[in-house]
């Protein structure tokens, strides 16, 4: 594969200077993966990517970012980079790259194998804890979880069953930017933390942590997902509220959270869990509403019912929306052409958004609802997207 991925490097090489000799040649973004098959398009994209970002990572450089995103996005513990780690490790375990598990361990290392300590219910900081029992697998390290486990058993300790609703006139602990966020109260949360949980009972063989995760999954999903339209909304705010086209706000990116976290919970989730049915159930209905709201263009719209409220194309979502059907495909459980040929325009808009030397461009940056995006905007979740998208399609064969 290093001899493939050669080649495909000195033909993009060779492509961009002939576009800068002033040569007709395709889009700039489409150079890279011009003439090759969907899986080797999958394999270049997922290297450059992943190469772009560590390499800046490394360097200690997110000057790519606005000087607000910095601090926030250079701690590898917060949710932003650990998200690019979900997605890292994935393509990492896919390609069987021991110089990205090297990094991914030293970094690990680097960390103590802590999390963010002063809200440490929020699910947020939960995620990099996926990164950690992911290692521990592979390295055979058990220290590598034992603070995580810790910090989980203080959780179950000390659990209360506060209200799912926001309601900013609650008192909240220090660090929780609403007092329902002792829970998993907003979608994002489905993805940073129950699959953390789960993996900890894998690892230790101690059910009670995935038994706790399985009934606070249920309890948010239940209370965020809308049977009508197979969405989830982003939180309590958004049940009465309606975009500039009357319709209800669904967030791509907060579907997104969701929906990819339902096959990397699967992936992990014993054959013989009793919820096992009803996970892949919520997955179909979720997929469901999702393929019939995808744009022409490949895109699935910042706003899911509103594509004429954020126009420009928006990747963190698409990735997360695009890896989840590529999931169900691969798996036999979308058998459905439509799922087939959403993933192949999904793709395709995807290969359209990283450019040659591995950025990827179009992501909407921190937020909590649609807002507008620029093509230059990239941010680390969105690499992370794109990797986990990159790992199914390596195995397409649609």
């Amino acid at each position: 594969m290093k001899n493939k991925l050669a080649i495909c490097g000195l033909s993009v090489f060779l492509a961009l200077n002939i576009v800068a000799c002033g040569s007709t040649q395709p889009d700039h973004k489409s150079v890279t993966t011009q003439n090759l098959s969907i899986q080797e398009s999958a394999q270049l994209i997922g290297h450059n990517a992943a190469k772009w970002q560590v390499d800046n990572i490394e360097k200690g450089n997110y000057d790519y970012l606005a000087t607000r995103y910095h601090k926030g996005s250079s701690d590898p513990k917060n949710w932003i980079q650990a998200a690019f780690y979900i997605g890292l490790t994935r393509w990492t375990e896919t390609v069987d790259d021991k110089t990205l598990l090297a990094h991914i361990d030293t970094m690990a290392k680097q960390q103590n194998y802590d999390l963010i300590q002063r809200r440490y219910k929020h699910a947020d900081d939960h995620a990099i804890g996926q990164t950690y029992l992911w290692l521990a697998k592979q390295t055979n390290n058990p220290a590598a979880y034992q603070k995580t486990q810790v910090m989980f058993d203080k959780i179950l300790a000390n659990h209360k069953n506060v209200s799912l609703a926001i309601d900013e006139s609650k008192p909240k602990l220090p660090g929780y930017k609403d007092a329902c966020q002792e829970r998993w109260c907003w979608s994002d949360a489905l993805f940073m933390a129950p699959r953390t949980w789960l993996q900890m009972s894998n690892m230790t063989g101690d059910k009670k942590y995935f038994d706790f995760a399985d009934k606070e999954f249920w309890a948010t999903s239940d209370y965020l997902f809308s049977e009508e339209h197979g969405l989830f909304y982003r939180d309590s705010r958004y049940f009465t509220m309606k975009s500039d086209n009357g319709q209800p706000v669904f967030w791509s990116r907060g579907n997104g959270w969701v929906f990819s976290a339902l096959p990397l919970l699967l992936d992990d989730l014993p054959k013989d869990h009793p919820s096992r049915s009803q996970y892949i159930e919520l997955y179909k209905k979720n997929a469901a509403g999702l393929v019939k709201i995808q744009k022409p263009d490949g895109y699935w719209a910042a706003s899911l019912l509103d594509p004429n409220k954020v126009k420009t194309p928006e990747t963190s979502g698409t990735g997360f929306i695009t890896f989840g059907l590529a999931w169900g495909v691969n798996n036999g459980i979308l058998t459905d052409d439509k799922y087939v040929q959403a993933v192949n325009k999904g793709w395709k808009a995807l290969e359209q958004a990283v450019l040659p030397n591995g950025k990827v461009t179009w992501v909407q940056q921190v937020g909590r609802s649609p807002e507008p995006v620029a093509e230059h905007e990239t941010q680390l979740y969105g690499v992370g997207a794109v990797l986990l998208a990159a790992s199914e399609m390596t195995k397409w064969k649609k």
